[in-house]
């Protein structure tokens, strides 16, 4: 029980820090509500367009999110771990992308290069996995044995003696 509250507690720490991260600088600045989903997927990449919220890299994440909370909900190791997976999926694609747009990617503590919103999304990709791996998920459930059937016993007809 221990280990499902703390796993679950991961990956809803996890789920939130992902929805949290495009609102923060992803790369020169730039926050991560403002790429597009379809840019990643597309042939032009990444590019100076702005996208609108649902429509943003923000929409992977809170489908994570949601996953998250049926994981939770149902203790589903399954489901938070695909939580996760979808989260650093889409965290990789992006910085793929983005390296393919510029060129190549550069850490910088002075606001430039990869911000610290990328690293909140991969670092909420690893705590919702690290949930599902603490987690104990649901008991499994075990057939019941029924006890062995005895054949009903005829009735016995009254001895001649009549006793």
């Amino acid at each position: 029980m221990i280990r499902n509250a703390l796993g679950s507690l991961m990956g809803l720490i996890g789920a939130t820090a992902a929805v949290w991260s495009p609102f923060r600088a992803w790369y020169d600045g730039r926050l991560g509500r403002d790429y597009r989903v379809q840019e990643l997927f597309g042939a032009t990449g990444i590019t100076d367009h702005r996208a609108t919220l649902l429509g943003s890299i923000l929409l992977p994440y809170l489908f994570a999110a949601v996953l998250t909370l049926c994981a939770v909900l149902l203790r589903s190791r399954l489901l938070m771990a695909l939580a996760g997976i979808v989260v650093l999926g889409f965290s990789v694609l992006w910085t793929v992308r983005q390296g393919q747009a510029v060129g190549s990617l550069t850490v910088g503590g002075d606001g430039r290069g990869l911000g610290d919103g990328l690293a909140s999304a991969f670092g909420a990709g690893a705590l919702i996995l690290l949930g599902a791996v603490v987690m104990r998920g649901r008991p499994a459930r075990r057939p019941r044995t029924l006890p062995p059937a005895t054949p009903p016993t005829a009735p016995t007809a009254p001895d001649a003696h009549g006793s």
